[in-house]
């Protein structure tokens, strides 16, 4: 431990955020971190504890707590302190494949579970992380490094989100022949289309696809594999092949007038919105466009909020976030004691900006949408919502969540963009080899494993967990590498932690 110390000597400091009415006017990334010498002061914070809870990983009360990659967090911190970066790359490299996208999006769980953030403000350890990846690059150490043998085994990973990637980058390292197909015209995946440029610049998604192809993984874009190349013929030619094409069916709102002009699902607005942008910084108007007009999110997460910042961006005349659930305490309850994650209400940068713009938050609580209005034309001009509350059911006993009587009002919307969630996988990949879906619709594997029900088939990532985060899926990305290799050689030294 560099500086027993360091917790109390040395305030929390991360990056500042660039004011919220000058970031929306642009599409990139809008932190200016801190110089090399004070991150290395962060570093120091690491109190280094007995039981460091940051990399725990553990589900507590159905949430995680600390890192589910289950980082070596103390000692890249120290070393970051002092100023071995190098080491400290080798020992986030260890169980990170994608330092570099983690350190942007998620949303730390090792600092939630921080043992200095029991009485004080957690360490920096995101931040710390970005420092690391990006140093890297910069010094030239994040270079390519192709495997020196070969086992002669060929492998398919079908999606390149992120635990498709994270399968493929481990599987590679281990000498397999890796060929990553990709349905959409880039790589990446979630990574790609699902995160705004503003959160994830697409740059640093290409940087790592070079340096994978050049360690020798290959990628096939175009290739819908169930629709344009049949099934058989990937089962044929490849020894195993891992199915990781996300969670993607979107939850629908069936409410009268859904059929009206102007309503979309979240995934397909972000998408659309970064595909313009990447081909033509928006001139082929091939998006959709939310200047001058009243946009309703219905969705509270970490999506609704993306479409709240991309629509600002384009010039909203007023952004509305429907969330079903009631607002979270701004501090922990005591029914919520650390390490547990804090479930707490967290502004995050769209609804920010949507005060800076519009002078209040944007979300309206424990509502939902009952009815989609339209004009005589069939186009989008109102949504009524209702108020929700909570009660017993009689007959089960249960809580369950009920409309307000009286409590219906209306709100102008041009535009509804539907960020519910995703209900799990979608049937023609799983049709098309012929694997079994539980009762989620994701793909049936035993407890902890990732066969699949149909020989040499595996499956990681959303479409066998559900919609999570981005360090879950490189997790089970990494877990599953190692039971294919393990199927393929009899044994695997891939290490997963």
């Amino acid at each position: 431990m560099g500086k027993p110390t360091g917790f109390m000597e040395y305030e929390r400091k991360v990056s500042v955020s660039e004011d919220p009415k000058e970031r929306i006017k642009h599409f990139r990334e809008f932190h200016e971190h801190l110089p090399k010498e004070e991150q290395q002061l962060q570093g120091a914070r690491c109190m280094e504890c007995g039981v460091p809870f940051c990399q725990s990983g553990m589900m507590l009360c159905g949430m995680a707590s600390g890192c589910p990659l289950h980082n070596l967090v103390p000692e890249w911190n120290d070393l970051v302190y002092t100023g071995n970066w190098r080491q400290a790359y080798n020992r986030l490299k260890k169980t990170n494949n994608f330092p570099e996208f983690t350190s942007r999006v998620c949303p730390a769980l090792c600092e939630a579970a921080c043992t200095c953030g029991l009485n004080g403000d957690p360490v920096s350890t995101k931040e710390n992380e970005y420092a690391i990846i990006e140093n890297a690059y910069a010094e030239g150490y994040a270079a390519p490094v192709p495997p020196t043998v070969r086992t002669g085994k060929k492998v398919a990973v079908i999606g390149s989100g992120p635990s498709g990637l994270a399968v493929a980058d481990q599987l590679n390292k281990r000498g397999h022949s890796v060929t990553v197909f990709e349905r959409s015209d880039r790589i990446g995946g979630l990574l790609m289309y699902g995160i705004p440029n503003m959160k994830l610049e697409k740059q640093v998604v290409e940087r790592k696809v070079k340096i994978m192809e050049a360690e020798g993984v290959t990628f096939v874009t175009g290739a819908d594999i169930g629709r344009d190349v049949k099934a058989d013929k990937i089962l044929h030619e490849f020894d195993r092949v891992v199915l990781a094409c996300g969670a993607s069916n979107p939850r629908d709102i069936n409410a009268p007038g859904r059929d009206a002009k102007g309503i979309y699902f979240a995934v397909d607005f972000l998408k659309a919105n970064t595909k313009s942008l990447l081909d033509s910084d928006f001139a082929d108007h091939k998006y959709v466009d939310t200047r001058g007009k009243a946009v309703v999110i219905i969705g509270g997460g970490d999506t609704g909020n993306d479409c709240v910042g991309t629509s600002i961006r384009h010039g909203a005349k007023s952004v509305t976030q429907i969330e079903m659930m009631p607002k979270a305490p701004d501090k922990r309850a005591e029914d919520n004691p650390w390490p547990e994650w804090p479930k707490i209400c967290k502004t995050d940068y769209g609804q920010e900006e949507a005060i800076a713009v519009y002078g209040h938050d944007p979300r309206i609580y424990e509502s939902t949408v009952k009815e989609f209005i339209k004009d005589k034309n069939g186009n989008l001009k109102a949504v009524k919502i209702v108020k929700l509350a909570w009660e017993k059911d009689p007959e089960t006993g249960r809580m369950k969540m009920c409309e307000v009587p009286g409590s219906e009002q209306k709100l102008e919307a041009d535009i509804v963009l539907i960020a519910a969630g995703f209900l799990g996988t979608q049937s023609y990949v799983a049709e098309a080899f012929g694997v079994e879906l539980n009762e989620r619709t994701n793909v049936k594997t035993a407890p902890g494993q990732y066969r699949t029900s149909v020989e040499n088939v595996f499956v990681t990532g959303d479409m066998h967990r559900g919609q999570s985060l981005v360090v879950w899926a490189i997790r089970e990305g990494r877990e599953a590498a190692k039971a294919v290799d393990e199927s393929l050689m009899g044994y695997s030294n891939l290490v997963i932690q």
